[in-house]
């Protein structure tokens, strides 16, 4: 690798070392290393939240090595993966965290399956694979290892990865599904602002939502603070996806749509 730089994403929370352990042995290693922290209060073991902000983020971020953990399986046969896509290396388990954010920058070109121990940090904790395996990995790369150097090519057809969130236009209405809930309980869903300007929304118009068999007449607003205090609002966020989110409140308690919940979007007549 020739970028000094690591990202590090995790849902390790801040409240302990565990982001402090991960840092300092990349340092210890790769003192040149630049570390970008993108986060690290993912729900515990939400992959699929974790997959979410990967993907939206990476295509902001330099090239270099992607460290993701996110890994309720640590410590059973999982396997720990390198995955090359471009000028991109993406280091985490093989659980489906990493598919969405390696599509977004053009799909995988190799991938690793990381075995080889010279490599590691020792001893290596059962539950702590992003201190002993996955950060020094990353700073080996750093250093100048190669993918090859992690362990043995696998099939890139046979990693882990999650279902590709998808939009229709159907009868007049988009169909989706909520893709994530954020930390201001704004609620994510994969329809397309794109999609909405098929149907003829327009930004002042009146969405109908239909969530399950509940149906909602909301605004349609460039953002959330465009609505009174208190008040449901559909706006395209920063991702360009539809969101649902309360002018200083929260969405997701108000709606209680857990992701992967269907959600159907018209113009309200």
């Amino acid at each position: 690798m020739t970028s000094a730089i690591i990202t590090l994403l995790s849902d390790y929370g801040l409240e302990d070392g565990f982001v402090a352990a991960c840092h300092g042995v990349i340092i210890g290693i790769a003192p040149q290393a630049r570390i970008i922290d993108v986060g690290h209060l993912v729900p515990d073991g939400d992959v699929r939240r974790g997959a979410a902000i990967l993907a939206q983020t990476v295509p902001y971020l330099p090239s270099g090595v992607h460290v993701a953990v996110v890994d309720p399986a640590v410590g059973s046969t999982r396997h720990a993966v390198a995955v090359q896509a471009g000028d991109r290396v993406f280091i985490g388990p093989d659980n489906g965290l990493l598919s969405w954010a390696v599509h977004a920058v053009g799909g995988a070109q190799a991938a690793y399956e990381i075995t080889n121990e010279d490599l590691f940090l020792k001893p290596v904790s059962p539950t702590f694979h992003g201190r002993d395996i996955f950060a020094p990995v990353a700073a080996h790369l750093v250093n100048g290892a190669s993918p090859a150097d992690l362990g043995p090519l696998i099939d890139i057809g046979r990693l882990v990865t999650l279902p590709t969130p998808s939009s229709r236009l159907r009868d007049d209405a988009a169909e989706g599904e909520v893709l994530s809930v954020d930390h201001h309980g704004n609620v994510q869903l994969s329809i397309t602002g794109a999609d909405l300007s098929s149907l003829g929304a327009h930004i002042g118009d009146t969405l109908a939502i239909w969530l399950g068999v509940r149906q909602l007449s909301v605004p349609y607003r460039e953002t959330f603070a465009a609505v009174s205090p208190g008040e449901l609002v559909a706006y395209v966020d920063s991702a360009g996806l539809v969101a649902m989110a309360v002018n200083a409140g929260d969405a997701f308690q108000r709606l209680s749509l857990p992701p992967g919940a269907h959600v159907r979007i018209g113009l309200s007549r």
